[in-house]
């Protein structure tokens, strides 16, 4: 009987790169694997044969030779595909095996050995005013993240043991299986990929090396962070485990909404609102910037509402640099409520005392309509 060829047991075209090849057998594996078809001697061929199609195309001095020669190439003692017992080969398959099946003892330990498991990374959400992101500051907070257990100094094991190295890796965290007709390199089941075991673990942590406790750390916050800013204090996470590095702590800012400041990078900007007079004759306003000192922002006459105003250098820092951004005061016009009788006498006065001087946006606006509409009705 012919063999298949390798490309059409795969599901890939000949000129598939080493990603497609590679996910097209994790596919083939993971279907005619013998633990997933008990019983099925036809799926266990198939599986030897998806097997050595991989190992032979994986290879690129025989993937070369395949493709110009097809299974001749192997034949009359030409090197064949066949042979799963090589480092490469089995190194290739506990990687695609451990993601599909899973290691004996559950998740995978890479670099396994002396039971040290690096602490896991901490997020801690703060929220600060504008002013603290304008000024600086240094703020306490309490974080509850796992620290290293004192009784046992973080090794796991009760005052005066030692975690001893596991019998069944002999302290190299993963053991070699027989997978069928292959050997494959899975995680240790007895210690779980750390090469050690604990036999009298610590009463205070159970083994783990690591308590629960809160924490209180100073956090430097520099003047002009913005929202969104990650601060990382290294080494403040969370603590490994029997003796473990610690993770980092990452600290996420976000900074509070302003009653009368909305920012945008270095720059402030502010709404005031003006009376109608001081819009028309002109004038000055003090406002309050955002170091709390005092600025005289004049007016001239005929201000209209939108107009703005710059005020350089009176804006946010820039982070870890000397610039400093501007604060605009946009003027809004604020239209007289609650008139007296006498207000609105002055005011019918003033009106009919206008012209298109006067308001000439108005008269323009309107005169511009009126055209438009006039011009359509002659059409």
């Amino acid at each position: 009987m012919s063999k298949a060829d390798y490309y059409e047991l795969l599901g890939v075209a000949r000129t598939c790169t080493e990603a497609e090849l590679k996910s097209a057998f994790r596919k083939a594996a993971m279907q005619h694997h013998p633990d997933r078809n008990p019983g099925d001697t036809n799926a266990e061929i198939k599986f030897k044969e998806v097997n050595e199609a991989y190992q032979c195309l994986t290879d690129k001095e025989k993937r070369a030779a395949y493709d110009r020669f097809g299974h001749a190439a192997f034949e009359q003692g030409g090197g064949g595909p066949g042979g799963f017992g090589g480092d490469g080969f089995a190194s290739s398959m506990s990687d695609i095996f451990d993601d599909l099946f899973g290691g004996f003892g559950g998740g995978r330990t890479r670099g396994g050995g002396n039971g040290r498991e690096r602490g896991a990374d901490l997020r801690y959400n703060m929220e600060i005013m504008l002013e603290d992101a304008f000024r600086g500051k240094t703020a306490t907070i309490k974080v509850p993240t796992s620290v290293t257990c004192e009784p046992c100094a973080g090794s796991g094991a009760k005052a005066g043991s030692k975690p001893k190295t596991c019998s069944t890796c002999a302290g190299h965290g993963r053991v070699r299986a027989q997978q069928g007709f292959f050997a494959i390199e899975r995680t240790c089941p007895t210690c779980a990929g750390r090469g050690q075991v604990i036999d009298n673990p610590c009463a205070s942590c159970s083994g783990a090396g690591r308590v629960t406790r809160e924490r209180s750390l100073s956090v430097n916050i520099p003047a002009g962070v913005e929202d969104g800013t990650r601060i990382r204090l290294s080494g403040e996470g969370e603590a490994g485990l029997r003796g473990g590095p610690s993770g980092d702590l990452y600290i996420f800012l976000s900074i509070k909404p302003h009653p009368f400041f909305q920012r945008d990078g270095a720059d402030l900007f502010c709404q005031v609102p003006i009376s109608m007079v001081k819009a028309a004759l002109g004038g000055e306003v003090t406002v309050r910037t955002l170091d709390g000192a005092e600025s005289v922002v004049k007016i001239p006459d005929g201000t209209q509402s939108g107009r703005q105003f710059k005020l350089r250098g009176k804006g946010m820092p820039v982070l870890r640099s000397r610039e400093v951004g501007d604060l605009h005061i946009q003027a809004r016009v604020e239209t007289p409520q609650s008139l007296t009788k006498r207000q609105r006498e002055l005011l019918t006065e003033f009106e009919a005392e206008s012209s298109n001087k006067t308001h000439p946006e108005s008269a323009g606006f309107f005169a511009k309509m009126k055209d438009f509409f006039d011009n359509i009705s002659g059409a």
